[in-house]
């Protein structure tokens, strides 16, 4: 499996790398996916790559917005319920009708919402300023025209008068032909999904979302619905990286934990080549006899095709905490990147949200690859320490209305039950040792 490595590696393993040293280093490597076209609803999600304009006028032709009828205005004009306007119907206009009957004096159409306005009216009546046709009072409703498909003819009294142009939609009163409908650059939700069926289009161009591998590590590792043994623990992290992968925009594949067994994680990595755009491994990257991920992909001479033997991941010590071990590099024939992330699962998390979203943005080539944050106010009932020359990242709970940020769990890398109770990452910077309530600081929004 060759690949490409950062230079100078020994030299960067031996000085300690700052958060946004890394996270530059990763983003500088990561380039957007080649766009493709897919049909609209394959390309939710994705990213258009260019302008979409609008080819037809929505609506297409003058409609009504009201079941009712559709009347000429001088013909109900001081219509009331004690003197109505009497008109003669000449059919029904429902939507998707072709021929339309014309409504000439003293005539009326009863018509559909959505239905086109026939020739000659020049406005719509709702049902309830009618009486439906009855020969009764207000009408709440109009009957089926399978039930009574007298209700096309005979006549009908209007109780109301109406303006001109009163409940009609005109023909471009959304879009008209030519109109930008979407801009190249827009991240394609369901109501721009609506616009572009709308107009018309089934297919566009799109940036796909990215395909994520994602591999835990560790023999000790056990799959959830299985027996636990003794020393065993249940594979959170595969789960919580590939929720996350998915939450970023990502097509998730996860892999089941991988054995400590350097041999078995390069030949399960080459195997997941074919269908990864990114691959994210967690655990087996400190400085442990059984740390596989470090052991399997650290560079080590070369092939017997003058490539780097093994894999070009960097294994580096960040200034932070939790995560400080991380692992970043391109694995394959085509330099798919790998992004390598610690094994407890809050440091797992954290550096997922840090480098990895970023990553996935950048794939699908937003221009906005990070969480949005925020200035907060600690809320706290003590000081809060924090290791010097490290950034620290706590979880927190964020109160919007008030401002403030409070801890939630301990500092604990392992503590993963109060990282499922947050919803932000409290930041304290690196020449930080202290923090006392009241003090104002970055948080990141995870929701």
């Amino acid at each position: 499996m060759s690949s490409t490595a950062p230079q100078d590696t020994g030299r960067q393993q031996q000085r300690l790398w700052s958060v946004d040293e890394h996270l530059a280093d990763v983003l500088a490597t990561v380039r957007p996916l080649e766009p493709i076209e897919l049909q609209l609803l394959e390309a939710q999600g994705c990213v258009l790559v260019e302008d979409v304009t609008v080819p037809v006028a929505l609506p297409p032709f003058d409609n009504s917005s009201m079941d009712g009828y559709a009347v000429r205005v001088a013909d109900v004009q001081g219509a009331s319920e004690e003197f109505p306007a009497v008109l003669t119907v000449v059919g029904d206009v429902a939507a998707g009708s072709g021929e339309l009957p014309a409504v000439g004096p003293g005539q009326a159409a009863r018509i559909m919402t959505g239905a086109p306005l026939p020739p000659g009216a020049e406005a719509v009546v709702p049902v309830e300023w009618t009486d439906g046709g009855s020969g009764g009072g207000a009408a709440s409703g109009m009957t089926p025209a399978s039930a009574a498909p007298q209700g096309a003819g005979g006549e009908v009294r209007v109780h109301r008068a109406a303006e001109a142009r009163a409940h009609v939609r005109a023909r471009g009163s959304d879009v008209q032909a030519g109109d930008l409908a979407l801009a190249a650059g827009t991240v394609l939700g369901p109501p721009q999904i609506a616009l572009l069926a709308a107009i018309g289009r089934g297919t566009v161009r799109v940036r796909p979302r990215p395909r994520v591998v994602v591999l835990s590590t560790g023999s000790e590792l056990v799959q959830p619905g299985e027996a636990l043994t003794s020393g065993t623990i249940y594979d959170s992290n595969s789960f919580a990286l590939a929720a996350a992968a998915r939450d970023a925009g990502a097509i998730a594949y996860r892999v089941g934990a991988v054995a400590d067994d350097a041999d078995t994680l390069r030949a399960t990595i080459e195997d997941q080549l074919i269908r990864a755009d990114l691959l994210v491994t967690t655990g087996g990257v400190s400085v442990g006899a059984y740390d596989v991920v470090k052991e399997a992909l650290s560079p080590s001479g070369t092939d017997e095709d003058g490539d780097p033997a093994g894999t070009g991941v960097d294994f580096r010590k960040l200034a932070m905490q939790p995560g400080k071990p991380q692992g970043f590099g391109s694995v394959g024939p085509d330099r798919t990147p790998l992004l390598a992330l610690p094994g407890n699962p809050v440091s797992s998390y954290v550096s997922f949200e840090l480098f990895v979203r970023p990553a996935i943005r950048a794939l699908m080539g937003l221009p906005d690859v990070s969480r949005p944050v925020v200035r907060a106010t600690l809320k706290a009932d003590r000081p809060l320490g924090s290791p010097a020359a490290r950034r620290q990242f706590l979880r927190g709970a964020y109160d919007p209305a008030s401002g403030t940020v409070s801890p939630v769990g301990g500092s604990g890398s392992h503590l993963i039950a109060a990282l499922a109770h947050a919803d932000s990452l409290i930041v304290v910077p690196e020449d930080v040792t202290t923090v006392e309530p009241g003090t104002e600081l970055d948080v990141v929004l995870l929701g």
